[in-house]
């Protein structure tokens, strides 16, 4: 199947690299680091620019608490990251449907697997191997904030993402996840770090005080807030 050059890395080629990738399943790493690497340390660097700004734009509670359900019992600060770099290495339909519900996760390729997660990682290694540098070394702050602020304009974030929900509303909130990564008897009987947030940061106050339950979490708890 032939696919059009691809001279400049956008939102849409970013994700069409990612796509192309995952047709090479037996290398999709090295194939997409062969196109960075021809395409140039810029143009590398902004393969990794995108990689990151995506990942920053799906920090949000409502994806950790999925991500604590698919990981089958918590998920760390250090698993989130991994996890979001997971689910945009998925694609652009899978990464979108999930910011708008975390629950059409379900659908998604088993995270277990960790298939082509290495994927948003090869901007940073291609312009490392171009360049002899790291990406960090030539961080731009507003330049990074102004193209996740470019981006946020085609998301949709889903109603209660932003809310850090404690273990008895998880299974409202995420239902068909539930299901199938922690049957009941196994959500009630394991000892897990789903909902159990430090109560003492202040990112969690904050949240806990301003964002919204989602309407499915309130309705099945009678929940007034």
């Amino acid at each position: 199947m032939s696919h059009p050059t691809i001279c400049e890395i956008t939102k849409d080629t970013f994700w069409m690299l990612i796509a192309q990738a995952k047709e090479h399943p037996s290398g999709p790493g090295e194939w997409l680091m062969e196109q960075l690497m021809d395409l140039g340390p810029e143009q590398a660097k902004r393969f990794d620019d995108f990689a990151h700004a995506y990942s920053s734009l799906a920090d949000q509670y409502g994806l950790w608490t999925a991500a604590s359900v698919m990981e089958r019992g918590g998920c760390t600060d250090d698993g989130f990251m991994d996890f979001r770099t997971w689910l945009v290495a998925q694609g652009k339909g899978v990464y979108m449907a999930a910011l708008k519900d975390p629950d059409s996760l379900v659908d998604a390729p088993d995270y277990q697997d960790q298939r082509f997660d290495c994927l948003p990682h090869m901007g940073e290694r291609a312009y490392e191997e171009l360049t002899g540098r790291s990406t960090y070394e030539v961080f731009d702050p507003a330049g990074f904030q102004a193209l996740k602020s470019e981006l946020e304009q085609e998301v949709v974030y889903g109603d209660g993402i932003g809310y850090p929900y404690d273990a008895a509303d998880v299974p409202a909130y995420l239902p068909r996840l539930c299901r199938k990564y922690m049957p009941e008897e196994m959500f009630q009987k394991q000892k897990v770090d789903i909902g159990t947030w430090n109560l003492n940061n202040p990112n969690i106050q904050k949240a806990r005080a301003t964002a919204q339950k989602s309407k499915k979490v309130k309705k099945e708890r009678g929940d007034v807030r």
